[in-house]
């Protein structure tokens, strides 16, 4: 029996599967090693079941978080729940041995090896995981024929892609029958929802991926923050402009509003857009993300950070 938040609204996603949960669970942390912070596997598995009980149904995953572990422990955790009722997206192209495989030829062994992780026979959705703009138009690549024979079969419900940017949700939407897109969208990255009308019109599914910008809205970081893992991308003045930012959103949202929620609800109120899936690694933090669900923005406020990405962040061009 789940037990839901009264709060929690489901969104429609693709025809073929159930209304998901406005907010998912990202999966990459539950993975081992995952480059972000490891978790162990009772750890992660307790984190899916408390979020499945808290009325989470949709879950994203990729062979390559935690080189296969996060699916493994994702299946497992999965395995005592009534699979009719759960979403699943993971992904092809960054393969469980931390290569990138986009050949086409590969697709059916990368599903197949995500299927028996995932002890399932079937998942939702199945994306590209951000492929390089060349492999988006589905006029000039085999890929999407392969997908499509997927979907006969029934192995995946609908297919997709991850994508960053406008002008690739666009070609991708333009020549493909993909009915599944996982954006790079966010307070201080909002170029994607320039694409969400289309999205709409052709009813493809929009899955919200880094929602909290890798950690930034979630308030916890500042100019002096360092970083150890996957985040040591970013240079010493990435780090004073984004400090900068966040601290300019933190004066448009006010000190009474909590900055995390408040970013994951701003993502929310977009129509197009069917669940965000930020990454919890403790309990705390899942709890306080789905609370974001029960604290709507108002359109003001939206309407107040939208200017402000455009006419304070879009020209610095933000590095992921």
């Amino acid at each position: 029996m789940q037990l839901k938040l009264s709060w929690m609204k489901y969104n429609k996603y693709i025809k073929e599967s159930p209304l998901v949960s406005e907010i998912g669970l990202g999966a990459w942390q539950l993975g081992e090693n995952s480059g972000w912070q490891s978790m162990s596997e009772k750890e992660a598995i307790d984190m899916v079941c408390e979020s499945i009980e808290l009325g989470v149904n949709f879950f994203d995953t990729a062979p390559n978080y935690g080189r296969g572990t996060s699916e493994l422990r994702l299946g497992k955790a999965l395995k005592s729940f009534d699979r009719s009722q759960l979403v699943i997206n993971t992904k092809f192209g960054h393969t469980d041995t931390g290569k990138t495989n986009y050949d086409a030829h590969y697709i059916r062994t990368s599903l197949e090896g995500s299927l028996k992780r995932l002890q399932v026979d079937y998942v939702d959705s199945f994306i590209i995981h951000s492929p390089p703009s060349q492999y988006l138009d589905g006029n000039n690549n085999p890929h999407y024929e392969i997908l499509e024979r997927l979907v006969e079969e029934g192995k995946i419900c609908a297919y997709g892609a991850s994508l960053d940017t406008y002008n690739d949700m666009k070609l991708f939407m333009d020549t493909t029958n993909g009915r599944v897109i996982e954006a790079f969208f966010n307070v201080l990255h909002q170029d994607s929802a320039k694409a969400f009308d289309l999205a709409q019109q052709k009813e493809v599914g929009i899955i919200v991926k880094i929602p909290l910008d890798s950690g930034w809205l979630s308030g916890k970081y500042n100019a002096e923050s360092t970083f150890n893992d996957i985040r040591k991308r970013w240079s010493k003045m990435d780090i004073i402009t984004r400090s900068n930012l966040i601290e300019k959103v933190k004066q448009i949202i006010g000190k009474e509003n909590n900055l995390a929620q408040t970013a994951l609800s701003f993502c929310l109120s977009f129509d197009a857009v069917s669940t965000v899936i930020p990454g919890n690694t403790t309990m705390a933090q899942l709890k306080n993300n789905l609370e974001s669900a029960n604290k709507p923005i108002s359109r003001e406020l939206v309407e107040t950070l939208r200017d402000f990405y455009k006419n304070e962040v879009e020209h610095l061009h933000l590095p992921w």
